[in-house]
């Protein structure tokens, strides 16, 4: 199938590892021009690099903290001037928070948000205007099943997820009258380094492998049983930058092997 993407340029955010690196990697398969960014300026300008030279598209690796609107507007200003702005927006970066609410401090709070939600505010607004004159766009926002089915060890993370979904609902009412196509994506279990650096600190001086403590997780939660790798879920979000998903409008798509445990 002819996804019809080549040529497009895709803004990933936290582009260099993961899920990110994982889209980047299967737009760039389909002919999409990256503008790629992350925290770790090394990592993302190789990354680039590596992306461009197997698939012949142009790459560009950029520093930046997506929580802070100073490298948020240094970042689209080089898009601007290298690709004269864009036609997909992934806004992909994120972490995990592990607190209890009453631990947990005001300066927390306001990281997270402006990490989650106040990054794809201000990406979405700086390039729209670029979508508008291209003739339309895709924006996608990868929340979590947090969003809607929380884990009791994170509040923050959950609660500000919780925000881009709603967020991005109220974005595709605002821009599907110019051809901007906005939707949400909750990922359930996906295997990233981060879940594997986690179950290292986990089990290290126990008798359980790290290998043996995400089985288990996947067992207990996932109906599939296991782990999905970065590179099955980007599969899905390629599909829904492409025209092929043309009446993908407003929704929130869990991809979670049957994780969440209620009708949506």
């Amino acid at each position: 199938m002819d996804l019809e993407l080549r040529d497009k340029v895709a803004v990933i955010t936290g582009g260099s590892v993961g899920i990110g690196l994982a889209v980047a990697e299967g737009l760039a398969a389909e002919g999409v021009h990256l503008a790629l960014c992350a925290r770790d300026e090394a990592r993302v300008v190789q990354k680039a690099k590596e992306i461009a030279g197997q698939s012949g598209v142009r790459a560009i690796g950029v520093r930046a903290d997506v929580s802070k609107a100073e490298d948020i507007e240094r970042f689209v200003a080089i898009v601007e001037k290298e690709f004269g702005g864009a036609d997909i927006l992934i806004n992909n970066a994120g972490t995990g928070s592990g607190e209890t609410i009453m631990d947990s401090t005001d300066e927390k709070w306001d990281y997270y948000m402006d990490l989650h939600l106040m990054a794809a505010v201000r990406l979405t607004r700086a390039l729209v205007p670029f979508m508008r004159k291209r003739g339309g766009g895709v924006i996608l926002n990868n929340a979590s099943i947090c969003a809607t089915q929380p884990l009791y060890y994170e509040p923050i993370y959950n609660t500000s997820k919780a925000a881009l979904a709603m967020f991005s609902k109220c974005a595709a009412n605002e821009f599907i009258k110019d051809n901007i196509r906005v939707n949400l994506i909750n990922p359930g279990l996906i295997l990233t380094p981060d879940w594997v650096k986690t179950a290292k600190q986990l089990t290290q001086g126990t008798d359980t492998t790290w290998e043996q403590y995400l089985d288990k997780i996947a067992k207990d939660n996932a109906p599939i049983g296991r782990f999905a790798t970065p590179e099955e879920l980007a599969h899905f979000f390629v599909f829904m930058c492409s025209p092929r998903a043309s009446y993908c409008v407003g929704s929130s798509y869990y991809v979670d092997g049957g994780w969440l445990k209620v009708i949506t």
